[in-house]
Formats: C-alpha cells, sequence, structure tokens
C-alpha cells in the first residue's frame, strides 16, 4: 500500500505511542543487549501541573538521551513520578470544595480533608502524566511514583527519624518566609520579588534623657553642606507597621555623624520602649540617612544584624518582638499598643503612619518602587516572621556534597552553574523542612505533656518509646499509652499559629492511689517541606530502604537534567541527602538547562501575554516540529528564544523528510538486510554513505557531550541539505540509467540512507520517524527498538568520492550565490566559461557536467583563456570560471537598488550604535532589549558587507 502523502500527526501519534506500549517498549530493560546501564529520574512535577514550556523542553532533552541509550542496547531506565505538591494541591483542593458545597478544610477536620485529597489525586491527578506521554516521553510507566505512596513516605519518614536520631535534624526559632493566606512557612522559590509602586517613610526617633548632638553632613569632596543640632535620629522605611517590633537603630561605625551616639538610647514611637543605637557593617552610609531600624523578627537582614550582635553582646541582647499572627493581623501581645492589636498589617500601616505624623515625627515620604515579596501561589505580600519551625542541621552534612563536585565525581554543565551551587552550599543556612499545611509527610515526631517528644516512624513505634519511657521514670507503676486523638487542635499561641502542645484529654492520674498513669501521645501538626521528600527521589523511587536489585543496578543515576533555579532547591539537597543517607552521589552528571523565553528573549508570563503553550503547539505543528525546534535552541548555557516561525520550519523539515521517503518509495527502493555500505561502487552513492558515517559520528559526539543543539543542526544538515536535497537530485540520472546493477545499487543506497536518517532522528523526531519505518517495510521490530549502527567514517568515508562530490556541490552552490547576490532571473539559464582547471576538477566536471548544468541552470559551459569583459569569476579547487553577467542584468538600476540598500542599513546600524554607545540605555533598558539591538547590528552589518561584495562584483563587470 503507497505511503500517504502526508503525515498526519493528529491521528498518528496516539496510534504510535498505544503501540509503544502495547509491546511495554518503555519498561526498565528493554532492547537491552549490554550489561552497561543507563539511567535518569524525571524531575517529578507537581501533581497539579499541567504542561508548560519548561516541562516540553526538561522532558524532551530526557527523552532523546534515553531513546539514544536504549537504541545503543544499554540496560535504560528513565523512572517517571509526581510530587505531592503540598500548598499548590491543598488549594486546588480547598477551592473545590469551596465551589461544590462552600465547606472549609476546617470544617471537615484534617483526616476527612485529607480523604478528599486523595479522591481528587485518583481523579484527576493523572493529567500531567497523560500530557508527558503526548510529549513522547518513553518513562518506564509501570513504575510511576508519587511522593506520598507508602513505600516513599514510609523512607522519607525513615530518613527524618536517623537524621533526627544523629542530631541533624533540630527544632528552633528562626525567622522564615511566612505566607499570610496560606498560613505555613514557604521556599525561597515560592516566592516572587515583584517591583511596585511603594513609599519610602523617613521618621524622627527622639534621643532619650533630651540627649543632643550636632549633626555634620558633608559632600563628595568634604565640605560641609548640613551642620544642625539634632534631639533625634532619622530613619526610613517601607514598612512603618514593622516600628513596633525594632529592637535597634543600626549605623555604620564608619559614620562620623552618628559617632558621638552610638551606644546611646532612642525612644521608640507610640511604644513605652527604649532601644539602643548600635554599630554594625550592613548599613550604608551613603544612602538615605545612614541609620537603619532594626526590627529582627520581621526582616532577614535585620535579623542577621540583631544575631550578630547579641553573640557580640549576650549579657546586653537587642530583642526580637514578633508582631504578627498567621494571618497578617497584629498580635494581641504587650508588645503591641492596644490601639494596634488585631489590625491587618496594612490598615494597622495607615494608622501607625498618621499617628507618627500627627506627633511631628514624619519629615517627609518618597515615592519609589519598591521590591516586594509575594507568594507565588496565594499572591499576597509576604512577611519574614520568627517561628518554631523543623530544620535539617545542613553545616553537618554539606561538605561532601561540595567535595563530590570538586573532585569530579559529580559534573555540573554548563561549568558556570557549579559557581551557583558552591555559593550556595559554601554559604549554607539551616534548612527549614517543616510546613503548616495538611497535606504531605506528618512531621513523625510526638508529644506528651512532660515536654517528652519521641520521634518514630510510626505510632506503634511512638507509644513503644513513650512507655519505656515513663517506666523508666515511674517504676512499679501500670503506664498506659495511648495516642490521644482528643488534642485541641484550635488552640493557638500568642501569634496565632496552631499551638504545638496542645492541651491533651488523656493525661494524668488515674484511680485512687498511684500505680497507674495513662499517657497520652499527639502528634506534630506540620508536614514535611516537598523539598524534603524530593531530596530523595533517586532512591525513593527505586524502593529504598529495600536493597532491590533496581537500586543495585541503576543507582547511582547517569545523569540529571533540570532547570537553572532550582540548582540549590534540588540539586544540592539532592546531593546532601543522598551523600548522608547512603553515602554515594546520586547522579555522575548535572545538565543544568537554561530558559526557555519568547522570541524577543522576554521572560514567558500570563500577565504579558507572551506564554506559549506547547499543547496548542504540538496540536497545531505536531510533536516532532516542537521537540526538534526545542532540541536545535538547546544551546549549554544559553536562554531559547521560541518562535512559532521556528518550530513552522522544522515542522517543514519533517514534511522534507516524508516526501523524501516518497520520492524512494517511488522509485522502488526497499531496505534490504544484504545491503553493505563499503561495497558500494557509484561515486554519488559512496559519498553519501560516507556523510551517513560522518552524521552519526557527530551526533554521537554531541550527545556524548550534551551539546543537544548541536546534536540536531548536525543531523538537519545532513538530512535536509544532503540526503533530501543533493543526494536526491544526485541518484534521478542513476535512476534512469540503462545498467540495472547502478540502478540497483542507488535503490539499495538511498533505502539505507532514509533508513539511517530514520534511525538518527528518531531520538528527537520519534513520531515521525517510527511511522516511516514502518510504512517504508515490514520490519522485525519498531524503531524504537533499532539497533544504533556503529560503523565510522574511517571505515565509510572514500576520499576520492567525498572530494569530487563535495567539488560538484562547492561549484553549484558558488554558482547560486552569484546568481542571488546579482538578482538573476531564477528561471534565466545563463552560460559558464571554464578559464582553467586541473586534471581531477577536469575529470570531476566531466563526469557531472549534467548534473552541475541542471541543478545551476547553466545554458552551456565553454573553455576560455581568459575572462569575458562584464564576467563574474568563480573560484574552485583546482581550477576557476566565470559567469558572463553583463547582457543578463540591469549593470545601472542593481548599482542604484544596491546603493540604497546600503544607504538605509547604514542608516539603520547608525541609529542602534547611537543606543547602544549610550550608557543610559545599556544600563536602564531590560537586558533582552539590549541584547536584542546588539543582534540587530550584527545582522545589519553583515547584510552591509554582503551588498558591499554584490557593488564589487558589479564593477567588475564593468
Amino acid at each position: 500500500m503507497p505511503m500517504e502523502k502526508t503525515f498526519d500527526a493528529a491521528s498518528a501519534e496516539a496510534n504510535i505511542f498505544a503501540k509503544w506500549e502495547a509491546i511495554d517498549a518503555f519498561k526498565a530493560g528493554a532492547n537491552a543487549s549490554r550489561e552497561e546501564t543507563f539511567s535518569i529520574m524525571i524531575p517529578p512535577p507537581n501533581v497539579t501541573g499541567v504542561l508548560h514550556m519548561g516541562h516540553a523542553f526538561n522532558n524532551t532533552l530526557q527523552d532523546i538521551l534515553v531513546r539514544w541509550h536504549r537504541m545503543r542496547g544499554f540496560d535504560t531506565l528513565w523512572q517517571p513520578g509526581q510530587d505531592h505538591a503540598g500548598i499548590a494541591t491543598q488549594m486546588v483542593v480547598e477551592r473545590k470544595l469551596a465551589e461544590d458545597g462552600n465547606v472549609g478544610r476546617k470544617d471537615l477536620g484534617r483526616e476527612k480533608f485529607l480523604e478528599k485529597v486523595w479522591e481528587w489525586k485518583e481523579e484527576s491527578g493523572g493529567q500531567i502524566v497523560n500530557q508527558l506521554k503526548r510529549l513522547g516521553a518513553s518513562c518506564d510507566w509501570s513504575r510511576n511514583r508519587f511522593t506520598m505512596d507508602k513505600g516513599f513516605h514510609d523512607a522519607v519518614l525513615k530518613v527524618f527519624v536517623e537524621m533526627y536520631n544523629k542530631g541533624l535534624i533540630y527544632k528552633g526559632n528562626r525567622l522564615v518566609n511566612w505566607d499570610p493566606k496560606f498560613e505555613t512557612a514557604i521556599s525561597d522559590l515560592e516566592v516572587e520579588n515583584i517591583e511596585v509602586d511603594g513609599h519610602m517613610w523617613h521618621f524622627k526617633y527622639p534621643l532619650a534623657d533630651g540627649e543632643t548632638y550636632t549633626y555634620v553632613e558633608k559632600d563628595e569632596g568634604g565640605s560641609i553642606t548640613l551642620i544642625e543640632e539634632r534631639d533625634y535620629i532619622s530613619i526610613a522605611t517601607t514598612r512603618p507597621e514593622t516600628m513596633l517590633g525594632d529592637g535597634a537603630v543600626a549605623v555604620h561605625p564608619s559614620d562620623e555623624r552618628y559617632a558621638s551616639i552610638a551606644g546611646k538610647m532612642v525612644h521608640l514611637p507610640l511604644c513605652d520602649r527604649l532601644i539602643p543605637i548600635i554599630t554594625d557593617e550592613y548599613p550604608d552610609p551613603n544612602f538615605g540617612s545612614g541609620a537603619v531600624k532594626i526590627t529582627g523578627a520581621h526582616d532577614f537582614n535585620d535579623y542577621a544584624v540583631a544575631k550578630r550582635f547579641n553573640e557580640d553582646n549576650p549579657d546586653n541582647k537587642i530583642g526580637l518582638y514578633p508582631l504578627m499572627d498567621v494571618r497578617g493581623h497584629m498580635v494581641e501581645g504587650s508588645i503591641v499598643p492596644e490601639k494596634y492589636r488585631g489590625m491587618e498589617r496594612f490598615l494597622a500601616r495607615k494608622a501607625i503612619v498618621a499617628d507618627i505624623d500627627a506627633l511631628g515625627l514624619m519629615t517627609h515620604v518618597e515615592d519609589k518602587k519598591i521590591m516586594q515579596p509575594f507568594g507565588d501561589r496565594s499572591k499576597v505580600v509576604i512577611e519574614p516572621m520568627l517561628t518554631d519551625q523543623w530544620f535539617v542541621d545542613t553545616a553537618q552534612i554539606v561538605q561532601p556534597a561540595i567535595d563530590a563536585v570538586r573532585s569530579g565525581e559529580t559534573k555540573i554543565l554548563p561549568e558556570q552553574d557549579a559557581k551557583v551551587y558552591f555559593h550556595w552550599l559554601e554559604n549554607i543556612e539551616p534548612w527549614c523542612i517543616s510546613r503548616q499545611l495538611w497535606w504531605g509527610h506528618q512531621i513523625p515526631v510526638w508529644y506528651d505533656l512532660y515536654g517528652n517528644e519521641y520521634c518514630a516512624s510510626s505510632e506503634e513505634e511512638a507509644l513503644v518509646a513513650a512507655k519505656s519511657l515513663h517506666e523508666r521514670e515511674n517504676p512499679n507503676t501500670n503506664v498506659k499509652v495511648f495516642i490521644d486523638k482528643k488534642q485541641l487542635t484550635s488552640a493557638t499561641d500568642e501569634t496565632g499559629r496552631e499551638v504545638k502542645f496542645p492541651t491533651m484529654t488523656g493525661l494524668g492520674w488515674v484511680g485512687d492511689d498511684t500505680t497507674n498513669l495513662r499517657v497520652g501521645l499527639t502528634r506534630d501538626p506540620d508536614v514535611l517541606d516537598t523539598w524534603f521528600s524530593s531530596g530523595l527521589w533517586p532512591i525513593g523511587t527505586l524502593d529504598w530502604p529495600e536493597n532491590t536489585e533496581e537500586l543495585q543496578k541503576y543507582f547511582p543515576t547517569d545523569v540529571l537534567i533540570t532547570g537553572f533555579d532550582i540548582i540549590f532547591f534540588w540539586v544540592a539537597r539532592m546531593m546532601m541527602m543522598q551523600l548522608a543517607v547512603v553515602d554515594q552521589v546520586p547522579f555522575h552528571t548535572v545538565y543544568v538547562h537554561a530558559l526557555v523565553r519568547d522570541e524577543k528573549g522576554k521572560k514567558m508570563s500570563k500577565s504579558t501575554g507572551n506564554v506559549l503553550d506547547p499543547l496548542e503547539l504540538i496540536d497545531q505543528y505536531g510533536t516532532d516540529a516542537v521537540r526538534f525546534t526545542l532540541t536545535a535552541m538547546a544551546a549549554m548555557g544559553r536562554d531559547l528564544k521560541l518562535s512559532t516561525q521556528r518550530i513552522e520550519g522544522y515542522r517543514n523539515f519533517g514534511t522534507k523528510l516524508w516526501n523524501a521517503a516518497r520520492f524512494a518509495e517511488m522509485n522502488e527502493c526497499i531496505p534490504s538486510a544484504d545491503f553493505a555500505p563499503p561495497k558500494v561502487k557509484q561515486t554519488v552513492n559512496q559519498w553519501i554513505v560516507g556523510e551517513t558515517a560522518r552524521a552519526l559520528e557527530g551526533f554521537n559526539t554531541a550527545l556524548d557531550a550534551y551539546r543537544f543543539n548541536d546534536a540536531a543542526n548536525g543531523l538537519y544538515a545532513f538530512v535536509r541539505g544532503l540526503v533530501c536535497d543533493w543526494y536526491i537530485e544526485f541518484a534521478k540520472p542513476l535512476f534512469q540509467s540503462d545498467d540495472a546493477i547502478i540502478v540497483a545499487e542507488t535503490r539499495a543506497t538511498m533505502a539505507w540512507a532514509i533508513d539511517q536518517s530514520l534511525i538518527l532522528l528518531h531520538p528527537i523526531m520519534p513520531y515521525m520517524t517510527e511511522q516511516l519505518w514502518g510504512d517504508i517495510a515490514p520490519r522485525e521490530k519498531m524503531l524504537v527498538h533499532a539497533d544504533w549502527p556503529e560503523y565510522s567514517s574511517a571505515d565509510l568515508v572514500i576520499p576520492a568520492a567525498d572530494t569530487e562530490m563535495r567539488w560538484v556541490i562547492g561549484l553549484i552552490e558558488s554558482i547560486r550565490s552569484v546568481r542571488s547576490e546579482m538578482r538573476v532571473p531564477a528561471g534565466a539559464k545563463i552560460p559558464m566559461v571554464q578559464l582553467e582547471l586541473d586534471e581531477a576538477g577536469t575529470a570531476a566536471l566531466e563526469r557531472n557536467a549534467v548534473l552541475i548544468q541542471k541543478l545551476a541552470r547553466i545554458a552551456e559551459i565553454t573553455v576560455a583563456s581568459v575572462a569575458l569583459k562584464g564576467a563574474i569569476t568563480i573560484a574552485v579547487a583546482g581550477g576557476t570560471f566565470c559567469l558572463p553577467l553583463a547582457d543578463i542584468i540591469d549593470i545601472d538600476a542593481e548599482n542604484t537598488r544596491l546603493s540604497k540598500a546600503i544607504e538605509k542599513l547604514g542608516k539603520e546600524i547608525g541609529g542602534i550604535k547611537g543606543k547602544l554607545s549610550n550608557e543610559k540605555f545599556t544600563a536602564k533598558a531590560p537586558a533582552a532589549v539590549v541584547e536584542e539591538n546588539r543582534q540587530r547590528l550584527c545582522v545589519a552589518e553583515a547584510e552591509v558587507e554582503k551588498l558591499q561584495a554584490a557593488m564589487q562584483r558589479l564593477a567588475d563587470l564593468g
């Protein structure tokens, strides 16, 4: 049955994927013919997620490596799975509950709410899996894991318990990012810093006890510009509500303006408190007044200042005063003046500003742009808050992760991203791993009313530990320990946060004597940060702590492909965690890909309306075109600038390949198992065999070095340029030969060349290549399991054939270039004159004259000793030709056209250079705009050079 005229991606792709799954094409070990393994762990997308361009890019690159290794016979595993996504999932389910029946999470209670989450997961949690399948992701889907699976969950708790027992996990009071909407701590990655219109309020803080000092300001030259007696110090703030929690005012130790009052006290406006003026390196003497209010409980920089001061002054510490509850309302405690207690923070801000102004202590207000932190999901302003949280003492486990990369045991590509890795690890802070959510791995710690805590992998183990402790402490007593389900989970502390140690109903003495003791245990209500569980992804997905065959075979994994934005959030933590738990690195290579931007280099975002949806692009252009585009643009360390024009262009490339296969079919080119590439005799066939070997070597070399763009672009040049264009044209005369042996050889060679093209392209363009593989001829197995070629250019390149055909292509391309530059009409056939030519060139010309004349549209080839007047010369290896064009083109009109084009481009170049030489433009314009102008300049200058060369050719004609 003849092939279809076109490839219908919409109908074919789903059928092809179903066939792959039907034969278990992606199962671990499928098609393995060697003992070597290759394994990749998919960066688990959120279970709530939908496929975005970052997913498409990341998973395309992984799939290329996996398919390439599988076809080479490696025992391959691509481990899939999804992250339970604590906040995102809880938010989705809470929204659904509200829509379905206006029911809140707290109305249901924890246990029933979690049942609803699992129901949602079963109904809707598979969406991202189906979308990855549309992309062609060849994961072993039979092994799909979820970070809340029982096995994975048990592994997470086991690690927590082991690290707790080693002193690597502890509970502490530290500053964290607090989301007042979700009432939980969040990670830095979940915070978006956005520039907004804001204000800078300038306040006076009066010195205590009527103190005064001489305030002197000087200009850069040291001349005095202001001198006055002051009884206050001036501070500026963008968050006036936090002043109620100030513990000090800091000035730089070198700032002469405040030297006389360092160590003095100031009266905190609106509060009945005195706070000290301290010195620290943090304030910038050249910014604002040079004095900074220190609110250690609500600002990360201030917290660091307070921590340094308190470590140096243990007997005279400055206070850390939490001002807000979990909702972002001012607390009811004594630190907040009564008037503001219970106020929402921004309402409190307005009241505080008005009251300070009424006291005459506000000097002025500046309107200015400020960077403000927002929750990426809640969209509310994040509040730094001092709270009790669980932490990993990363200082104790960080060094092996640093050493592994420094020694080369794990390599990070590109190398500049290793600097990010080292910078974060060498300046590491304790890792906050607790979240105030219900969905997630609940902290495996239980408490009793005596202040004891029991860290255990299960309730049963916690009960045993508690019973043992109380029996030791209370000999001759009958101890009964139970899990108290009636703890008062609505109780809150002074900040409004859920109480960690609630009153328990069953704790106390029972009976008329002291021989019985009932001890109730209640579990810590917090859950683990999802980065903690995903930090165990490499071993958890392989069923650790069980020493499974898969764990032995596929761990450590070979490569992790990930985005640059989570180098420290995930990559570094996986390194630390695996080394801490199993004393092995999780992967040998980390390939860090860049960001997919729009065609102008801008970051894609819904707010700017420039988001490209990969599923819509797949619907429009087919999966292969999208995948090839992403791969061809995946230059290491450089962001992609994606445009639909590029995708359309690569779809056309697929069409070109399809048409080449149909041409081969029409010329009865059928693959033969007996075909021996080294034995072909025809020069054209020898040449394409050698070029195929070069393409294979180039592809293998590029992928070995993770140069995905070089791999794709090399195949594009080979398949489109050499196979679909040159070889098909060169083969046409051979198909018309009267010699049956020549025809048979050419048919077999073309069938082989197209088959090799399909094999090489399959890792990048799996769908069309698989369809063609099956359409061209019956096969023993699908292309996904085809054997990867192992020939080399040393075996298959015939130097004489290679030299000859490259000479022919070079001559044709030179003629075409001149025709284009001189605007020779496309249909016009022109004469060509051979001026001088060596023996090899003469032989090549004689054997290929018909091809050259047809493909370059040459009317005739004559011989002369000197170039005719009005002819353009063309140099080739071993000789020279010329093209007489004086009678074919209007030289004067062409000169005028070129002059105008050069003049126009000159003006454009001048304007761009003017912009780029303007320091204000390069400093203030977005980086993408500056880069766009630099690229425009390069393109314009190259075009001018081309036009000037054309003018020189015209001058030669005269």
